[in-house]
């Protein structure tokens, strides 16, 4: 009996040591860090050889990222696998993702405006310190909601000491020069800072750090896997630009980034120091792509896939067998996520704005499931105002209640503005003007978002402007405006095509009025103009009276815009109307114009429809309605039609000939227009047709200046013109 108990626990021994056989040998794996290099557009190849490891059931112990190394490092230790990631990649749209304005239709009616007038790279602040700048070209805002969006965010903000693989993230403090790293605290955050390309993206301020691109002290972060986990083979990832050839450093802008890749490259030097025989380096073939080349994403993560396999030997010494691969993937998994539930929505952070201001945009109701896609929409509006350098938000639980906190960060270079605005342009006809253009914008005067803008004008067009806005309520949906001006402007008077007389129109007007907001779609105003006009004969002969002309009336003001975009749309319409009712009832004028635009792949269609006339009286000539000028009758001088009424149509054929690169929205465009005309009595000497027509051919574009154009127009009558524009209209 006692030999047969002997036997029995023998065997339970040694099945005991059977079951612990793969523990032990997990026990007896290196322990294994992997470091995923910076490099923008080229860190896509991380994906490839992240595919590699998971091919080859390579588990990972520990990573570390630097920049867009940093946002892959980030999502696969939080659990994304490479799928998904390639995913992401095919899903985002990286020419857009650097443009921190929403989509043009998301923007509320005065932002819109705005853009029309000024340029949005020109916004700078003016306080009590002088002049202060955006520390950054874009400041990250949709950048921030896709790394969200990547690292599942939207069901509470992963904290980085409680993912399940160990991460470490390195950033630079750009006042010190010092090397940050995030081994704990906002997942998203530290992704956000490593990636913070100097002079590019805006700096993070975290703690009073101000925290950017990591490569500047740490490229490829070999030591801090050796820190994190103990790694005892290091697989190291680089993809970090090259420098440029000498001869292509020449710019201010080729001078930077060739500074910033000679720092890159003096520290990836040092790290590639640090590396032991054992470990594994992988250095995919990137030539041809850029760190801006986001489009080839695809190419990326496939040259990254290729230089991982072949280093496959090296990498298969380190892979497991199933059983050992799924106990990894387990406990990198999370489990099923659920949509969660909501309980309350509250707006933080905010010191000069209203938080009702924000609010107006959620459409997230307490005790309902979050829905990201329109949270995500609703934060892009709420930046689109303007006023905050980023809108943010997190998930939070306390007390067993999900809270979501939307948290706007308030522009440090605000609350008032300077903004300028700058065009030239040249005609075969009527030669060149040019104008320079520059505003001071106070905002948040008051609890409601009471703002003053003043506005300054030198050139062919001098003028002088100031307006009051007044939101009436917390939403801003009602408000009452008050607008003040002095201009300037040419009348060109005509005798067939022969420019006869030009007369210099003075103008000075005051409307106030009150309106409503419709959002993202328009506005509507009612009000009161008291206008003066005086002309003056500048050259040529005295063809029509010189005199004063005062106009006191009502006013009517309808503009609804759906375009997709500023300049050149590609889809959506728009509608202004604008009525005026002379007080002495001797007249009334209505002017409309109607635009629209749909995109047939690289082709746009678009037309544009006006009207001027009176349907009360007749016009007098200081509010005449004119035509003549670049898509407004090509072949004619600009104004050189002035009657008492005027329809107008064309229709436009535009080919898409190529993009802007990264971070200037728009494309460049081949177009055809057909015009066509009718025209009521003449106010000019002379007769001329009342049905015209022109044909125009042009190429536009979008640039950091605004448009620019450069046409020839001609008419069946034999009139002709040529032109060249730039700059915002």
């Amino acid at each position: 009996m006692h030999s047969l108990r002997m036997r029995l626990v023998a065997g339970l021994l040694a099945l005991w040591g059977l079951a612990w056989l793969p523990c032990a040998f997990a026990a007896e794996r290196p322990r294994v860090g992997l470091v995923l290099s910076g490099g923008g557009a080229r860190g896509a190849a991380h994906i490839g050889v992240l595919e590699v490891l998971e091919r080859l059931q390579v588990p990972v112990d520990c990573v570390a990222g630097t920049s867009f190394g940093a946002l892959v490092a980030g999502a696969w230790a939080a659990g994304v696998p490479p799928a998904e990631l390639r995913a992401a990649m095919a899903g985002a749209d990286w020419a857009d993702m650097f443009q921190d304005n929403p989509d043009y239709t998301e923007l509320n009616y005065r932002n819109k405006r705005l853009l029309q007038r000024y340029l949005p790279g020109s916004e700078s602040g003016l306080g009590k310190d002088g002049v202060t700048y955006p520390p950054g070209v874009v400041s990250g805002q949709k950048i921030k909601l896709f790394i969200n969006q990547l690292v599942h965010a939207d069901r509470g903000e992963p904290d980085i000491a409680r993912l399940p693989t160990p991460l470490a993230i390195v950033a630079t403090d750009i006042g010190t020069g010092a090397r940050v790293v995030f081994r704990a605290g906002s997942l998203t955050r530290a992704m956000r800072a490593s990636m913070s390309v100097p002079g590019l993206m805006a700096p993070v301020v975290d703690g009073g750090q101000r925290l950017v691109d990591g490569g500047l002290v740490d490229n490829l972060p070999v030591q801090e896997v050796r820190d994190l986990c103990g790694a005892q083979v290091v697989i190291a990832v680089n993809v970090g630009s090259p420098l440029l050839p000498p001869d292509q450093v020449g710019s201010l802008l080729t001078v930077s980034a060739q500074m910033v890749a000679l720092l890159t490259e003096q520290n990836v030097t040092r790290s590639l120091q640090l590396l032991k025989p054992q470990d594994v380096y992988i250095k995919p073939v990137l030539e041809g792509i850029g760190s801006g080349d986001f489009v080839r994403y695809g190419a990326a993560i496939d040259s990254g896939r290729d230089a991982a396999q072949e280093a496959q030997a090296a990498l298969r010494a380190l892979a497991v067998d199933d059983a050992a691969w799924q106990r990894w993937q387990a406990a990198r998994a999370g489990g099923e996520q659920l949509r969660p539930w909501v309980q309350d929505v509250q707006v933080q952070g905010l010191e000069r704005a209203d938080p009702d201001v924000v609010k107006r945009y959620l459409s997230q109701q307490p005790d309902t499931p979050l829905d990201t896609a329109r949270l995500h929409r609703d934060l892009m509006r709420a930046y689109g105002d303007g006023w905050y350098e980023s809108v943010d938000y997190s998930l939070v639980t306390v007390r067993d209640r999900n809270i979501l906190r939307i948290l706007p960060v308030e522009k440090p270079w605000g609350p008032d503005y300077l903004r300028f605005a700058v065009s030239l342009n040249s005609t075969l006809e009527q030669g060149s003007s040019y104008s320079l253009r520059a505003a001071y914008q106070r905002t948040w005067l008051n609890r409601l978002g009471g703002e003053l803008l003043f506005g300054a004008e030198v050139g062919s067009s001098p003028a002088l402007t100031a307006q009051w806005y007044q939101p009436l309520e917390d939403t801003q949906r009602w408000f009452a405006q008050l607008d003040l001006g002095l201009t300037s402007d040419f009348r060109d008077l005509y005798e067939a095509d022969t420019l006869l007389a030009r007369y210099r129109l003075y103008r000075g007007s005051a409307e106030v009025g009150a309106g409503i907001n419709f959002q993202q779609l328009g506005q509507f105003r009612a009000g009161w103009l008291f206008a003066r006009e005086r002309a003056e004969l500048d050259i040529g002969d005295p063809v029509a009276p010189s005199g004063s002309t005062r106009l006191i009336g009502g006013v009517l003001t309808l503009d609804l815009d759906r375009l997709n975009r500023l300049y050149f749309p590609t889809d959506g319409w728009a509608l202004q109307a604008r009525y005026f009712h002379d007080q002495g009832g001797d007249y009334s004028r209505l002017s409309s114009e109607f635009r629209a635009a749909k995109s047939y792949g690289a082709w746009v269609l678009a037309t544009r429809l006006s009207y001027t006339g009176a349907p009360l009286g007749r016009l007098p000539l200081a509010d005449a309605a004119t035509l003549g000028g670049f898509l407004n009758l090509s072949a004619y001088g600009s104004g050189q039609f002035v009657s008492d009424s005027a329809r107008y149509a064309h229709l436009r054929a535009e080919r898409i000939v190529g993009r802007l690169p990264l971070g200037l929205r728009g494309d460049m465009r081949l177009g055809v227009a057909l015009e066509g005309a009718r025209l009521g009595r003449p106010y000019t000497v002379g007769d001329y047709a009342s049905h015209l027509d022109s044909l125009a051919l042009y190429l536009g574009g979008e640039t950091p200046f605004g448009p620019v154009y450069i046409g020839f127009g001609q008419s069946s009558q034999g009139s002709r013109n040529a032109y060249f524009f730039l700059g915002a209209p």
